[in-house]
């Protein structure tokens, strides 16, 4: 795991920015648990799709790399599992039935090594089901920050759906259903609605910037974008998503040391 400081601020996202699982919650009903069935939710942040993954009957494990979203997430939803780790070093004495993930997959630049690790964490025939950031997701705001901080790391990973369908397949996954689709974003306060955004979801950007500077720089974004995310009366962003089921159909069930099992 990394050692890297934790760059969320857990309150925060549950306060001003929970359309990230709200928008997503028929994600679960694409998941489509069954009581009973071991699932995975990789990059739970603060718990509230795991708990709907919850009440279908599953016995479910949240997983997330940040200690402030996990220790949130335990106290929304005490009665849950959740654990801190790496995706792309976590192991599990049993294998799950599904691996379940929202919004969390473009964080994880590491795509190969994540991916691989879903692959051992999965039964035979087992199903990852996904929605993540694909290419083009939030190309406004992205342009504005590398006009504006033109040395910063970039902490996505958008791929393409060719691109990350040839990282399932190159694991042994076989697509089962794969589709992108816009969804531009209304953000919830009229004019600090953008601010918040960059404030939430920024900070790998901001990194080697002064906190005298960061004001100036924010508003110098504000501006670049108020002629394009800035209409009725709001902040807009310019989300694109790849939403995804893949099957484990050829995958060995594989013990912890990545050996298949005969």
């Amino acid at each position: 795991m990394s050692a890297r400081a934790d760059q969320w601020d857990s309150s925060l996202y549950d306060g001003r920015h929970s359309f990230v699982w709200k928008k997503s919650i028929d994600l679960v009903a694409f998941l489509d648990p069954k009581p009973g069935e071991r699932i995975l939710d990789l990059g739970c942040g603060t718990g509230h799709l795991t708990a709907q993954i919850a009440e279908r009957g599953a016995e479910v494990t949240g997983l997330d790399s940040s200690p402030s979203m996990v220790a949130l997430a335990r106290q929304n939803f005490p009665r849950l599992k959740f654990m801190l780790a790496d995706a792309r070093e976590m192991r599990f004495d049993e294998p799950f039935d599904a691996v379940f993930s929202n919004a969390a997959l473009h964080w994880m630049k590491d795509a190969r090594a994540v991916v691989a690790s879903v692959a051992t964490a999965l039964r035979p025939h087992g199903r990852f089901v996904f929605e993540m950031g694909v290419l083009g997701n939030i190309s406004t705001i992205l342009e504005a920050l590398r006009r504006v901080l033109p040395d910063a790391e970039n902490p996505w990973y958008f791929p393409s759906a060719a691109e990350y369908a040839t990282l399932l397949e190159a694991e042994g996954f076989e697509i089962r259903l794969m589709e992108t689709f816009e969804r531009m974003h209304t953000l919830e306060h009229p004019e600090k609605g953008m601010r918040e955004w960059l404030e939430m979801f920024c900070s790998r950007w901001f990194e080697r910037v002064s906190v005298r500077e960061r004001p100036r720089l924010v508003t110098e974004i504000e501006e670049l974008l108020r002629p394009k995310l800035f209409y009725d009366g709001a902040w807009h962003a310019d989300y694109r998503r790849l939403r995804a089921i893949a099957s484990a159909a050829s995958l060995p069930l594989r013990t912890q040391s990545g050996m298949p099992i005969p």
